[in-house]
């Protein structure tokens, strides 16, 4: 179907590629795993075999991006080189190679009538997916969504247009070199922001959930306007607590690579917190300085470095996406804990401590979605958890938490085996 005629209003698109999807995710369902596995294997060779289509096309956005202005952070999420593309279809491969989650017993039972019941894994049915800035995210939604058994109208961002296009390309070559109907996977190329607010409609019931991965002004719109469940994917203010009785050495590596590895991605630190009467705040504050990075800190900070520079209110609920990062020094773990509860968006938070109780008592108090000790929060990538390319970071508290990958994109269903019971 067309999404682009411009006889057909977005709320009719979207319906009829969402009566497109739904037969689709009912054949998907009942697909083997061998031929799910096939058809991503498919899509893997066509992704390498089209690495030179999707480079150029990817020239083409970065361009356009560069002459928008956007930042830094911005233009490493979009860009692909062929190494990106490699790992993109590499990890489309990972993905076949994962255990297939659909008809997994979760649990059983029986009861003294003689009744057997049984939790079984289901795909959702037809998900929605909103995204921006990052073209690698179409073929993980893709991949994630064919192996959990669903189908999947993926939006992305206007300014991936081109990457996007050149990338379902290949997803499609997959799609009929297995013999799948191209409705399991469709890509929505209209620009039109009104798409995406018919999306949000439900298409009259028949998408079953919405996953928006963006900035704020993304989610929040999803979140206000959706009719149907959201999955969302908040932003990272994440922070690393640097304790007391943290190992120097490890303090400031790991210190220094949540920061500096990446700073675009939403594992990134955004906060580092140190105790007051750590030994060697000084070498930490240095190591970031001389590694690109740019402090804001409070007062006791800038007695310690003369190069920060104050830091602001808002400055603790910012996600930089950038060599920027804001420091605190705390009192003691009571300190570092009430900071993170007033100002963590729930996504990543780390301890740095070799203070075994210290550590029970961040991972019990933290409600983040993912809580770590002496690693750096870079780790926070469904790909790191050993669960293949990922959707996103889920940091609500319902369904799904932390890298949504397969299991993220299931349900379940009863299944209850009787012997001619009938209840009294």
């Amino acid at each position: 179907m067309d999404s682009e005629a411009q006889t057909v209003s977005p709320q009719e698109a979207i319906r009829d590629m969402a009566i497109a999807g739904r037969g689709a995710a009912r054949k998907l369902a009942l697909l083997s795993s061998e031929a799910k596995a096939d058809a991503l294997h498919n899509i893997a060779a066509a992704l390498r075999n089209m690495c030179g289509d999707i480079c150029t096309a990817n020239r083409q956005d970065m361009d356009a991006a560069a002459e928008k202005g956007l930042t830094d952070a911005l233009l490493d999420r979009l860009m692909l080189d062929e190494g990106r593309v490699m790992a993109m279809a590499s990890a489309v491969d990972d993905i076949a190679k994962l255990p297939d989650p659909v008809g997994e017993v979760i649990s059983q039972h029986s009861q003294p009538n003689g009744l057997e019941f049984a939790r079984v894994r289901i795909p959702i049915g037809l998900i929605g997916i909103i995204y921006e800035s990052r073209p690698n995210v179409t073929a993980d939604a893709a991949a994630l969504c064919l192996r959990s058994g669903n189908a999947v109208i993926l939006r992305g961002g206007s300014e991936a247009v081109h990457s996007n296009q050149a990338i379902y390309g290949a997803i499609i070559d997959g799609l009929n070199k297995s013999n799948l109907s191209t409705d399991s996977i469709q890509f929505i190329s209209n620009k039109n922001r009104a798409m995406v607010g018919a999306m949000l409609g439900g298409a009259e019931g028949r998408i079953d959930l919405i996953i928006p991965r963006g900035g704020k002004s993304l989610v929040k719109r999803v979140q206000e306007e959706a009719r149907v469940p959201v999955l969302a994917h908040l932003d990272g203010i994440c922070h690393t607590y640097v304790d007391r009785h943290a190992d120097r050495d490890k303090a400031e590596a790991i210190v220094v690579n949540a920061k500096m590895r990446r700073t675009g991605v939403c594992g990134a630190m955004e906060t580092l917190l140190i105790d007051q009467d750590y030994g060697a705040p000084g070498p930490l504050l240095r190591a970031l300085i001389e590694a690109g990075c740019a402090i804001r800190g409070d007062d006791a900070v800038l007695e310690l470095e003369p190069r920060a520079t104050s830091a602001y209110a808002k400055d603790w609920e910012t996600e930089y996406l950038a060599p920027i990062v804001s420091v605190a020094l705390v009192e003691g773990m009571d300190g570092a804990l009430a900071h993170i509860a007033r100002h963590s968006s729930g996504h990543t938070d780390v301890i740095i401590t070799e203070n075994q109780n210290n550590i029970k008592r961040f991972s019990d108090e933290v409600d983040s979605a993912i809580v770590m000790h002496n690693a750096s929060s870079q780790f926070a990538d469904g790909g790191e958890f050993g669960l293949g390319a990922e959707i996103g970071i889920a940091t609500g508290r319902l369904h799904a938490r932390g890298p949504v990958a397969l299991e993220g994109l299931t349900t379940y269903k009863w299944l209850v085996r009787g012997n001619g019971q009938v209840r009294p």
